[in-house]
Parts: C-alpha cells; structure tokens; sequence
C-alpha cells in the first residue's frame, strides 16, 4: 500500500547519515526513504496525539507536514502534549510546534493550518495531502476529517483516547471501512466526557500517537500491514492489546455503493453539539456567572448544585454548593425538590446543561445551568479559584 513513487532526486549525504537505520532496513531502504521524503502528512490537531504523532513523522524524514490548530498552550497541556514547555505557556501551539519540529530535522516542510477545521474549509484543507492523520478530541471534527477523507480518497489514520484506554485504525474506504461504517451514529453528546471533563493519563496519548504515526511510516512506505479493517484496543491498566475485526458496511451512508451522503454537512448539529446560546434555544435555560452573583446575594439565594464527580469537587469548588455528582441526581430528585430555586454548574457548562434538561423533563421548574461552567466563574468572578 504504497503513497507515492520512489523516484526523485538522491538521497543527500547528510540524509545517508540522518536516515541510516531506516536505510539498513530491507524493507525500508534508500527507495523507501525517498518516499517518506516526498510525502505530504496532515496532522488534524496538535495537541495529546498530534505532539508524538508529528515529531516521529519530523524524525522519520516525512517531506511535508501539515498541522491544524487554533489553540494556545495551557499549563494543563503539559502533563501530555511533549512537544510544549512550560515558558510555551500563552503561545499558539503551532508557532510552537513549527519551531520544535524544525530544530528537529530542519530538511522538512512544516505548513500552518490556523483555522478551525470546519466543513467549509475541511475538502480544500486536506486537498492536496497524501494521507490525514486524526489527532482531534471531539466527535464533530472526528466524523468531518472521515468524510472528507474519504470523500478524497484519502487514507484516515485514526487514533482516540480516553482515561486508560486508546483506540487506533486505518480508515480507507477505497479497501476497507471508513469510520462510519464502525460508528454510524455519534454518542449523545452528554455520554462521553472529553479528556478536559474526564481526565487522561498523561503517558496514553503518548503511546496511541506513536501507533498512529507507526501507520503513517508504513503506509508511505508501502510496507507491512496496515490496520485497515482492524481496530486496536489497548488498556493501559491490565497493559493489554486486542485487536478486533471491522467490515464494510454495505449501508454505509458515506462508502457504501448506494451512498446517501455525497458532500460535508452540519456536523454540529449531527453530533449535537451546543453552546449556551443553542442550549437556551433548544429550551434549556442558562444563568451567566455574574447573574448568579447577584442572586447569591439576593434574600433567597437558589441552591447550587455541583454535578462533577468527588475527584473533580477536591480540585475546585463554588463556596456554599452541594455535590450532587451526576450519576446520583435520580436517587436525590426528593431532596433537591425541596429547594428555592436550583443552579447546577460542571467544568464548562455541558454536563450541567444535560442535567438540567434532565430535571425540567421531571417537572422541576426554576433550574438553571450556570454558562460556561465553573471555569467560567474563574474565570469573571473568582480568579482565585484553579481551572483544570
């Protein structure tokens, strides 16, 4: 499965010497080192799985590398994301990561995507690329990188993580599934948490974005066998890989003859995505931190309800609220009934919402979901407060 020819110009002195464990390889050798140098890569994010996944790209010698990203990087980043330093902190990620993997190996390409990858700008992003990697963290970029991919007949090389776990696969509809045919239907968007909301051990991407650029080395190369129609598991608790099989869907929306899907499309709305401005749309009503204030100091204060989990109520607090984690909210509906009026607050506003929603489907009438979470509280109320 090769990307590309050998042909070119040689192989410099400077790579003989750069390259020479590849070169010793039979199956990689001077012909397949050429192609890695005339590759072109697209690393969708360059954050727990995009910071490995690009410099062992750099290190192998892939010609040119893209990168998406829009984020700075945050204190919390570094417990993962191996390309930043602490003194990185308040930089764009991808000036950052341009000069780390330039004085890595200063022969290489390294081209900037600033934007937020959207279905706009996703079919000309990707153009022009050989194969896409997905390094992203959230479901409506993850089902827009497939379909464009797949859309250009491009290999896919997903990778996710989560906690303890990773996932990793190479998604080609030309021979294979795509990442539709393994998941058709994205998850209710309350169901799984992000790594922001339910935490990642630090080494795990480090070791699914090593898998992933693996893949990328070996497609380019034309050498081995890729993961297309498998998909790895691995538990970083019980250190235990399983490899399961994924067939084509023959209904597949996207890849299946009788495709239904011929363009990109809201992937928001497909994933049901919202902010507090879709959320008060869609009925579930919001309070912002500075209207909360004020009726925290008004003569009948609502209740605050903290649906985090315990590990997450140890980081930070609201003074005066109640930790009612979320799984336990149907087993304490009659205690809270007895309450004012209701605030429920999470991290960023989205487990809280769900929630609340919950709650006025019961009959409960004066609850609200504080906007943006208690990150949003420090972030325009107490400063003080740490954010995670």
């Amino acid at each position: 499965m090769e990307i590309g020819a050998a042909a070119g110009r040689p192989l410099s002195t400077e790579e003989l010497r750069r390259y020479s464990r590849h070169l010793l390889l039979p199956e990689v050798g001077v012909a397949g080192q050429k192609r890695l140098r005339d590759a072109r890569v697209l690393v969708v994010g360059a954050g727990g799985l995009g910071a490995p996944v690009s410099l062992y790209l750099a290190a192998a010698g892939i010609g040119t590398i893209g990168l998406v990203e829009f984020d700075a990087v945050e204190l919390s980043n570094l417990q993962r994301q191996v390309l930043y330093t602490t003194k990185d902190v308040g930089r764009p990620k991808l000036e950052v990561a341009r000069e780390r993997l330039l004085a890595l190996n200063p022969d290489i390409t390294v081209t900037a995507h600033p934007d937020h990858l959207s279905a706009r700008t996703a079919m000309e992003t990707l153009r022009g690329y050989d194969l896409v990697i997905d390094g992203t963290d959230n479901f409506p970029t993850r089902y827009l990188v497939n379909d464009a991919a797949v859309l250009l007949g491009l290999p896919n090389v997903y990778g996710s993580i989560y906690r303890f776990e990773g996932q990793v696969s190479v998604f080609d509809a030309r021979r294979g599934p795509c990442y539709r045919c393994l998941y058709p239907e994205p998850p209710p968007p309350d169901v799984v948490p992000s790594c922001a909301e339910g935490g990642v051990l630090g080494v795990l991407p480090g070791l699914v974005g090593v898998l992933q650029a693996t893949e990328a080395v070996k497609l380019v190369a034309g050498i081995g066998e890729p993961l297309v129609g498998r998909l790895l598991l691995y538990d970083a608790l019980a250190m235990q890989f399983r490899t399961l099989t994924v067939r084509k869907n023959p209904t597949c929306v996207l890849c299946s003859p009788g495709a239904t899907q011929k363009g990109l499309i809201d992937y928001g709305e497909f994933c049901g995505v919202a902010d507090s401005a879709e959320a008060k749309a869609r009925g579930v009503p919001t309070i912002s931190p500075e209207e909360l204030r004020a009726e925290l100091a008004g003569p009948n204060p609502p209740w605050v309800i903290d649906v985090r989990e315990p590990n997450e109520w140890a980081i930070a607090h609201l003074d005066g609220a109640r930790l009612v984690p979320r799984g336990e909210l149907a087993d304490r509906v009659g205690e809270l009934a007895a309450a004012p009026g209701l605030v429920l607050y999470c991290r960023s506003g989205n487990r809280s919402g769900a929630a609340t929603r919950w709650l006025l489907d019961l009959g409960f009438r004066n609850v609200k979901s504080l906007a943006g979470g208690i990150n949003a509280w420090a972030d325009r109320i107490d400063p003080s407060l740490p954010k995670y």
